[in-house]
């Protein structure tokens, strides 16, 4: 598979993702509606484009990849600069059929009042913890069925942290909205919360689904890919 044709794929299904889901959060849904779809926009893109890149569409989860060696450091910086450039195409085609304050209103993510920035980090880091941790073990699966797993993957820690951070567990889906909008609240909860999230999930699975607790072979290979 070309280069370019897997970051085609990541820029494509985050738009999809990213265009379904906050186009249901704009439209106003309740939570339970704007998880579901989340969950079948993330089916809808993996079922496309998958197979070509692998389905990540966020950041996060490209993070829990290459740690894993399913992806190499330089697809990793390409993947990112894709998810992040097929969010900002949503987002701008949203501002531009609405207005930008509509997409920053109605799309950004920030903690509900009474949530601080530590409790905030932490409901996103955990759930990003059991999204990649899910995306993971699917990942590397041969059945058919498997992105139907990551789509109910999704619309789980969605129903759950919607309405306390918005759960954008996927800092993509943060970025744009906060650009369009102009909207910074609590931005490192969304960069630096599924960042770690990712890297938690990681461990979970390597340790609880592979049965590998030893991490040194991991490290030095994680080393010399980015050296």
């Amino acid at each position: 598979m070309d280069g370019w044709q897997k970051y085609a794929a990541e820029m494509f299904g985050t738009f999809v993702v990213f265009g379904i889901g906050v186009g249901a959060a704009m439209s106003g849904y309740e939570a339970g509606w704007v998880a579901l779809a989340f969950g079948l926009a993330w089916i809808t893109a993996l079922y496309t484009v998958g197979r070509v890149s692998g389905g990540h569409f966020n950041p996060a989860l490209s993070l829990a990849a290459f740690l894993d060696r399913a992806i190499s450091a330089t697809d990793l910086v390409y993947y990112w600069v894709a998810q992040f450039a097929g969010a900002l195409i949503a987002g701008g085609i949203f501002a531009w059929l609405f207005s930008s304050d509509a997409v920053g209103g109605g799309a950004t993510t920030f903690p509900e009042q009474g949530f601080g920035g530590f409790k905030a980090f932490s409901v996103e880091a955990i759930l990003t913890l059991i999204l990649t941790a899910a995306f993971l073990t699917l990942l590397r699966s041969q059945a058919h069925t498997k992105y139907l797993g990551m789509g109910f993957a999704l619309f789980a820690v969605t129903v759950f942290g919607y309405g306390v951070t918005g759960a954008a567990v996927n800092p993509a889906r943060w970025f744009a909205p906060a650009l369009y909008g102009g909207i910074w609240d609590g931005a490192w909860v969304y960069i630096v919360g599924p960042l770690v999230g990712a890297l938690a999930g990681w461990v979970i699975y390597r340790v609880v689904v592979r049965g590998d607790t030893d991490f040194t072979d991991d490290l030095g290979e994680i080393k010399d890919s980015i050296s």
